[in-house]
């Protein structure tokens, strides 16, 4: 008797406070707003093994490219790329972006990114966490935002890429619209 009156209960409050806790999460989530929006532009300068490249490089090859098709297939790249507010490599950075990306594909130009923004000026301190599949045929990308620190604090949402520029393999330009859509 004892047994079946504790299970009772505790259906009874699962169902009492289920509700509540649906309603909460729900309350806090606006896929058509987000609560905060930031757009920034990713500069990655790939070392290219020459001297005179050291001092602008801000990426490397460590692991290099397969010998599996003609898209870069297995190359892994390590970056410390710069984030600015335009589109000018030679702007003041408001972030680094700190992370790596490999090339996933045999058949065509993919890449998969997982990276930290690290903020440290005077408009934001703290980190954002992103990283996704980059299909790099598409004229824009959805990568996730998996979290944050400081004032993006446990932060989730979407940071859309669209190529901006591209030299060869040497350099790129990502514009980024970062949508939040968790911000404590």
């Amino acid at each position: 008797m004892t047994t079946f009156s504790q299970k009772s209960c505790f259906i009874i409050l699962a169902l009492i406070i289920s509700p509540s806790v649906s309603a909460t999460r729900a309350s806090k989530f606006q896929a058509e707003k987000p609560c905060k929006r930031m757009v920034l532009y990713y500069h990655d300068k790939l070392f290219d093994g020459t001297d005179k490249d050291k001092a602008n490089a801000t990426s490397a090859t460590v692991v290099n490219a397969s010998k599996l098709g003609n898209s870069y297939f297995g190359m892994l790249v390590v970056f410390n790329d710069p984030i600015t507010n335009d589109d000018k490599f030679h702007s003041p950075p408001v972030a680094k972006a700190q992370g790596f990306y490999f090339y996933d594909r045999k058949d065509t130009y993919t890449a998969w990114f997982a990276y930290t923004l690290v903020f440290n000026s005077s408009e934001h301190k703290g980190t954002l966490n992103i990283m996704g599949a980059d299909l790099m045929t598409e004229k824009t990308r959805d990568l996730s935002v998996v979290g944050g620190t400081g004032d993006f604090f446990m932060a989730r949402g979407i940071a859309t890429f669209q190529t901006d520029t591209f030299q060869g393999l040497y350099y790129f330009r990502l514009k980024m619209d970062i949508k939040l859509y968790e911000c404590y």
